[in-house]
């Protein structure tokens, strides 16, 4: 009987064993499982490195910034029978209200004659991305700067297309494509223009003011990483006055800049030149990106 009942025990230890080595191979199998795909986890992980930060992490105060220009007093005339300290204010600026100094900032002059009212104003933004996993604060500002040249209705810059190729034009740029007008001619050093030629802005012998040739909206080059300038004329009778406004934006690095420059006659039928109002946007404009590269 004692050998019996050992030949009943003997195989029922044998399958708790099996049983337990089974097992035993169950959970090898698994944590290897485990411990591959946590391994592939940290290489995909490791492998994307955040986008650097933007080039500028402040910004300077847009008053400061374009009084140090000798241009301001170029686009504000200076109204007669001013004191010392009224023409200090007049060239100060007055700054807009900003919740975030360092993000957004703005500045506004305004200069008032019996001829004319000129406006002008200047502001500064600081783009940053708050997924720099998936865009860089230099890629979000150019989505902000495509955005507003979308807005002001004028194509993005692509590749410029050769003389012989069959898509240049002989006569000249198209008005349908206002990015390839010329940019107005600066006057030579010094500010003399250039012999047998009228100064920009000023009118032809024989001509009017509002005859001169309307430079319009265009894609700048030469104005920090990228620029696009907006001209507009208000809508007016032929006896009225018009106003003329010119916005010039550009983007430096994470930095949009943008100056509106205003000008607005008194005397009916009176057109701002378009090349003289640009030119002097232009200038402070060009001033304030070398105020960005110091």
């Amino acid at each position: 009987m004692q050998r019996t009942a050992v030949r009943r025990v003997l195989p029922g230890l044998a399958m708790l064993t099996a049983l337990a080595a089974g097992a035993a191979g169950l959970t090898g199998c698994s944590g290897g499982s485990d411990g591959g795909s946590t391994s592939d986890s940290k290489a995909g992980g490791s492998s994307a490195a955040p986008a650097q930060p933007g080039k500028y992490r402040s910004l300077p105060s847009p008053c400061r910034a374009a009084a140090d220009s000798k241009k301001l007093k170029a686009m504000l005339p200076e109204p007669d029978g001013l004191t010392p300290e009224q023409r200090d204010q007049l060239y100060a600026g007055v700054a807009d209200a900003s919740y975030d100094g360092d993000r957004h900032v703005g500045c506004r002059w305004t200069s008032q004659t019996p001829e004319e009212t000129r406006l002008l104003s200047v502001g500064f933004e600081r783009v940053v991305s708050y997924d720099r996993g998936a865009a860089s604060d230099d890629d979000k500002a150019k989505q902000v700067y495509v955005r507003l040249l979308t807005d002001a209705h004028l194509p993005f810059p692509g590749p410029v297309t050769t003389p012989g190729q069959g898509a240049a034009n002989p006569a000249g740029p198209s008005p349908a494509n206002p990015a390839a007008s010329p940019p107005p001619a600066s006057p030579p050093a010094g500010g003399a223009p250039s012999p047998g030629a009228p100064a920009s802005g000023t009118p032809a012998p024989g001509t009017s003011p509002s005859a001169q040739p309307e430079l319009g909206s265009r894609v700048l080059e030469g104005l920090g990483t990228e620029a696009f300038l907006d001209d507009k004329l208000s809508a007016a009778g032929a006896t009225a006055a018009q106003s003329r406004t010119v916005r010039i934006v550009f983007r430096t690095s994470n930095v949009i800049v943008k100056v509106e420059y205003s000008v607005q006659p008194t005397a009916p039928g009176t057109v701002p030149p378009s090349g003289e109002t640009q030119d002097k946007a232009r200038q402070l404009a060009q001033a304030l990106a070398e105020r960005f590269n110091e």
